[in-house]
């Protein structure tokens, strides 16, 4: 545990990969008046920042140099291993983007190395800092539904083509020997898994003791768009996702937990639960409040409370990571449902279909193999 830090100064950040997603970040840093936003870092420059930041074009030089409280490490997935173990040995608390790594073992490495600095590794799954995890958790165990027969999760989102090329490591599952995690599973929907699991109650990589791993693919990628999966967790509880960035639009993701007498639907973007109970025509609906993650790892850092994503609950998430990644590919999806259309500059491919398909994998916790889908 951190010890917490007894002082009123800001605490010094630096922001490593400041375009794209990670310009929330900086945002994010100069909305506070107790942080200073000490340094940021990118090879295609600092973007618009106060003149007394300084700018790095490389993520490890800023952590070696700049005298820093929190590291917020916004960079390709391969390097997020080597940055955050440099950023913890240095004395910094990390915040590290998701997926967090790429294997169990780096999982492992990463974690060791943070304990051994007394150091904190707060991972970027937003929607663990929503009061609405667990909530519905709180749910399920009050017997309203009934047993758990599943918990089931469902994302269908919209990728262009471009999307798969936005870098060199975009739909790949390996670069020149390093995992890569750009897939559906692990990556655009990489948060309906989380979420899961956190409602499930896995957190270790030996809360998983079985993965079978249905993945598809419309676009000529490395990777997979469309996938479905079925987890076993070593208490008994399976955990079904379909997940596809092959939709026609986008639609709103969610946890899907059902029982013997009802279900509950946790709509993990909105921070809604809505609860289906047998008997009753219509649901029960309750909103949360969410904790930005930054805020939560300052709270951590100044009073030693406990934070909402850690790495330490990851694990699970990261063992179904590795096994998407080191499995067999992605299977392409028969071409007479993929329909290939342009809109706003870009090409999308979707799937005919896709949209009932994810749907039947969370509700029958079965994969589009074992459904006959796709």
């Amino acid at each position: 545990m951190t010890a917490p830090l007894r002082t009123s100064a800001p605490l010094r950040v630096g922001v490593a990969g400041v375009h794209g997603h990670g310009r929330s970040h900086v945002d994010a840093v100069l909305a506070r008046t107790d942080f200073e936003l000490v340094a940021v870092a990118d090879p295609r420059g600092g973007g618009d920042v106060p003149s007394s930041t300084r700018v790095f074009t490389d993520a490890a030089a800023m952590i070696a140099d700049a005298e820093l409280d929190v590291v917020v490490l916004s960079t390709p997935i391969p390097t997020h291993t080597e940055l955050a173990r440099l950023a913890v040995s240095r004395g910094a608390h990390v915040l590290l983007e998701k997926p967090p790594v790429p294997s169990v073992a780096d999982h492992h490495a990463l974690l060791s190395a943070a304990d051994a600095a007394s150091r904190a590794v707060q991972v970027g799954f937003q929607s663990l800092g929503s009061a609405g995890v667990p909530a519905t958790a709180d749910a399920l165990a009050s017997g309203v539904i009934g047993e758990l027969v599943h918990v089931g999760a469902v994302g269908q989102w919209s990728r262009s083509e471009e999307y798969w090329r936005r870098a060199p490591w975009a739909g790949h599952r390996a670069v020149d020997g390093r995992l890569i995690a750009d897939g559906v599973v692990t990556n655009p929907l990489a948060h309906a898994v989380a979420t899961a699991f956190a409602i499930a109650g896995a957190a270790a990589a030996e809360d998983v003791v079985a993965i079978d791993a249905d993945l598809r693919r419309a676009n000529d990628i490395d990777t997979d768009d469309t996938s479905s999966l079925v987890v076993g967790l070593r208490d008994g509880t399976r955990v079904a996702a379909g997940l596809a960035a092959t939709a026609e639009r986008r639609h709103e993701p969610y946890v899907l937990v059902r029982g013997t007498r009802g279900f509950l639907v946790y709509l993990y973007t909105l921070d809604t639960l809505h609860v289906h109970r047998d008997g009753a025509a219509l649901p029960r609906t309750y909103a949360f409040e969410r904790t930005a993650l930054l805020d939560d790892l300052a709270a951590h850092i100044r009073e030693g409370s406990d934070l909402v994503a850690p790495l330490r609950r990851t694990g699970a998430f990261t063992r179904v990571l590795e096994a998407v990644v080191t499995g067999p590919p992605a299977t392409p999806i028969d071409s007479a449902l993929v329909r290939v259309e342009a809109s706003g500059g870009q090409t999308f491919r979707t799937v005919t279909g896709v949209e009932d398909a994810v749907e039947r994998v969370a509700w029958e916790g079965r994969t589009f193999r074992d459904l006959g889908l796709l």
